[in-house]
């Protein structure tokens, strides 16, 4: 697996959009402050793939996806693997309760020459290639397929954790053997041993119920499989006997049928010949039918006599004119007279209402010219009023004090107004107005009066009038409608005609509906009488149509009682002959079932011999029996078939449980695993031993005895030494070595095709010195230099960072972490 772009949204301290474009960058170095974010960048990749990162503690992290303040993360990684280009995605969201959930995971497969620079413009999913996986649960396996490598593996032949580098190394023999059953997955051998041991269960469990099924098989033998064999031959010898007797005995049963049928038919014509009886009441029928015919006749006369004098009545009627017409003129002469006395009545009114009327007028005229002098007189008093009050002011400004109030001359209080001096010309002025003004106020008040009567007055008059010319109006209507006409009592006389009229035709027409109701009343005793006489016909008809096999003499359809006493007498004849054939009869029908008793018998002596009961349908019983014998022998023959497999059953069941006990057994001695240790080991030192031989310049081979780990010294004539007495730089490539030798053992003992095609190395170089630290840049640099995979390193050391070809910066401002590439 080689990475090819990293994108980040969100996810820790990248809270704004950051690219890492690791495309042509075999050998680099992601460098930066402490707490800047290099780690991670590793972290991504980590968690884009499988949903974990190592120092989160797994899935168990996931809230620490996101940045702080953040409601979503997004990582994406382009990375190459044994050929193919991918495109990993996953998107972590917190809901409303706080809950980080995965929203979203994918893996696709990008076409081939796809230029990942086409991100940047905003393609859709359904642009980047054929979808591996589109959910969560699937992305597992589909990783699993593209990178060759699970989680664990991955962490640690890929990317490796910060802190940890060193510890196989270091580890102890027991320690070490534990990391390498958890690496190599060397834990499955136990679970098989557990799986053997429950399919022993399994198979042991099967075995006795097997031998259950077995045991419960009973009557499988030769002797029972005879018997049955037997029991088929004689129920095929007894079918073949019957079938050749059954159509016998059907032959015989159809003579006595046929005979007893005839009897019967005889016996049927006898009781249906014997059965002839004419109706009672057959001759009163015709007698009836002429009585109502002639009684609808009488009632239809008497119906049209009726009629005749309705329509007589109705015409007369007619002629005397209209009714109504009659008594509007009649109505016309009362309304003429009332009217009249109304309008003598109302002339004398109106000529009384003209003289009140007049009166009226006159009574105000007096009282209009009355006010006038009022009005006058008060208009000399005010005028008198005010030359006295120019002559006198003080007795007018007096005239206007009250006691308390102040002078409007000198501005004092006046606790009490003088009297007013006697003989004053103000006062004397003052008394003559008001005396006038009371004059004119009487006057005016007059004037108002007869006004109002005078209105009054002229309102009746003229309602007088307009009453006085409507009476005019309508009598002269009146008048004119009874112009010509018959006198009061002409019309009175024509009305009383019409009532003696119309009351002869309501008696007319009561007796016509008389007379229809008695003409229904006989048409409905005639249809009864005919239904009666056609009811005898239908039985006489029915009766000799039943005889009609014995050809029944014409009859006479004019006369039904005479019809039917010809009928009888025919039918009394022909039963005579018919009963002296009878006897013989009976005799054919008793010799016809004697025979058919006969084969029965026989029959049933055959069933009997085979132990069979009696049956009605003896074929169908030895069918039965057949299929019952042959059910019973293919049921033997089955049962001994089923027999024989669960043999066979139970012989594979022993061999499954005794292999899986055997396996079980060896497997729980743990020597399997021990051996498969022993040879992961070796296999392990023998490649570090090379890797290490080439990253020192050949001065180390390291070798392992009963679990501990040395290195050979070559500069030093072979010395054999312990790990820990190595150097940090000597270290550090002894630990490179067996990572990369560990890295290519797990996929050599991995069931996929893991593709490790880089190496990413997280370690705290800062504790090495500077001969170390050049040890460590040597060791890379001819790591790099092999050109098989891309190798990366994590550090803050300037001088291990410099001498990297590529460098990725990686810095933090108070929002969010950068990313910029600096070197080639």
């Amino acid at each position: 697996m080689r990475p090819m772009r990293l994108d980040l949204a969100g996810f820790t301290v990248f809270r704004d959009e950051t690219t890492v474009d690791f495309t042509d960058a075999d050998f680099f170095a992601l460098v930066g402050p402490t707490g800047s974010g290099k780690s991670t960048v590793l972290d991504a990749i980590c968690f884009v793939l499988y949903g974990a990162v190592p120092r989160w503690g797994g899935t168990r992290g996931l809230a620490n996806a996101l940045a702080p303040s953040a409601v979503e993360a997004r990582v994406r990684l382009v990375f190459e693997s044994a050929g193919d280009r991918y495109v990993a995605t996953r998107v972590v969201r917190r809901d409303g309760r706080g809950t980080v959930k995965t929203a979203n995971a994918g893996l696709q497969l990008m076409p081939p020459g796809f230029n990942i620079t086409k991100l940047d413009t905003g393609l859709s999913p359904e642009d980047l290639g054929e979808v591996l996986a589109g959910t969560p649960a699937e992305m597992e396996q589909a990783v699993l397929d593209a990178v060759g490598l699970p989680y664990e593996q991955f962490t640690s032949c890929v990317v490796l954790p910060q802190g940890q580098f060193a510890d196989f190394l270091h580890a102890k023999p027991a320690t070490r053997q534990q990391i390498l059953v958890n690496l190599l997955g060397l834990g499955v051998y136990e679970n098989v041993q557990k799986r053997a041991t429950e399919r022993a269960g399994q198979a042991e469990a099967k075995l006795e119920a097997v031998a259950r099924v077995l045991g419960g098989l009973t009557d499988v033998d030769d002797e029972t499989l005879a018997i049955a064999t037997a029991q088929v031959e004689r129920v095929r010898e007894l079918s073949g006997a019957v079938a050749a007797a059954v159509p016998e005995r059907e032959r015989a049963w159809a003579a006595a049928r046929e005979a007893t049928a005839a009897l019967a038919a005889l016996d049927a014509d006898l009781a249906g010949l014997a059965g002839v009886r004419a109706p009672a009441g057959v001759a009163e029928v015709a007698r009836a039918v002429s009585t109502a015919r002639a009684a609808v006749d009488g009632a239809a006369r008497t119906v049209a006599l009726a009629e005749e004098r309705e329509e007589k009545l109705r015409g007369e009627l007619a002629g005397a004119g209209d009714e109504s017409a009659l008594r509007l003129l009649l109505r016309a002469h009362a309304d003429a007279e009332r009217l009249t006395a109304e309008a003598d009545t109302v002339r004398v009114a109106l000529d009384a209402a003209r003289a009140t009327h007049d009166t009226a007028v006159a009574a105000l005229g007096a009282a209009r010219e009355a006010a006038a002098r009022a009005e006058a007189e008060l208009e000399a008093a005010f005028r008198a009023h005010e030359e006295a009050k120019a002559t006198d002011q003080a007795v007018a400004l007096r005239a206007h004090l009250v006691d308390g109030a102040t002078c409007p001359v000198c501005a004092q209080s006046v606790p009490r107004v003088p009297a007013m001096p006697a003989g004053s010309a103000v006062a004397a002025a003052t008394a003559a107005g008001k005396t006038a003004r009371a004059a004119s106020k009487a006057a005016q008040a007059l004037v108002d009066e007869r006004d109002k009567a005078a209105r009054e007055q002229d309102r009746a008059l003229v309602r007088l009038r307009a009453q006085h010319d409507q009476l005019r109006g309508r009598l002269t209507e009146l008048a004119g409608q009874l112009a010509g006409a018959a006198t009061p009592a002409a019309l009175r006389d024509q009305l009383a005609e019409h009532a003696r009229l119309r009351q002869a035709l309501d008696e007319a027409a009561a007796a016509v509906r008389t007379g229809r109701d008695a003409a229904r009343r006989a048409r409905g005793a005639a249809d009864t009488a005919e239904e009666r006489l056609r009811a005898a016909w239908r039985d006489f008809d029915t009766t000799r149509d039943g005889l009609a096999r014995f050809g029944p003499p014409a009859a006479d359809r004019d006369d039904v009682a005479a019809a039917w006493t010809t009928l009888v007498g025919w039918a009394g004849a022909q039963a005579g002959r018919r009963r002296a054939d009878r006897d013989g009869l009976v005799g054919a029908v008793g010799a016809a079932q004697s025979a058919a008793e006969a084969v029965e018998e026989r029959i049933g002596g055959l069933l009997d011999a085979a132990g069979l009961r009696p049956a009605d349908d003896p074929a169908q019983a030895v069918a039965v029996a057949a299929e019952r014998a042959e059910a019973d022998l293919r049921r033997v023959t089955e049962r001994r078939a089923q027999a024989l497999q669960l043999r066979e059953q139970r012989a594979e069941h022993e061999r499954q449980a005794r292999t899986a006990r055997a396996l079980a057994g060896h497997l729980r001695a743990n020597n399997f695993e021990r051996w498969l240790l022993a040879e992961a080991l070796d296999l392990l030192v023998d490649g570090a031993s090379g890797i290490l031989r080439e990253l020192s310049q050949g001065q180390y081979d390291l070798v392992h005895d009963k679990g501990e780990f040395f290195v050979v010294d070559h500069h030093d004539a072979g010395l054999r030494r312990g790990v820990r007495t190595l150097s940090g730089g000597e270290t550090f490539q002894a630990s490179l070595a067996l990572a990369l030798a560990l890295s290519e053992q797990l996929a050599g003992m991995s069931t996929t095709a893991a593709s490790l095609e880089s190496i990413v190395l997280d370690e705290g170089f800062g504790t090495l010195d500077a001969a170390t630290l050049d040890i460590v840049a040597a060791t890379l640099e001819s790591l790099a230099a092999r050109g098989d995979r891309m190798v990366g390193v994590v550090t803050h050391v300037p001088a291990l960072a410099e001498r990297i070809p590529v460098r990725f910066e990686v810095r933090k401002d108070a929002r969010t972490a950068h990313v910029e590439r600096t070197g080639r």
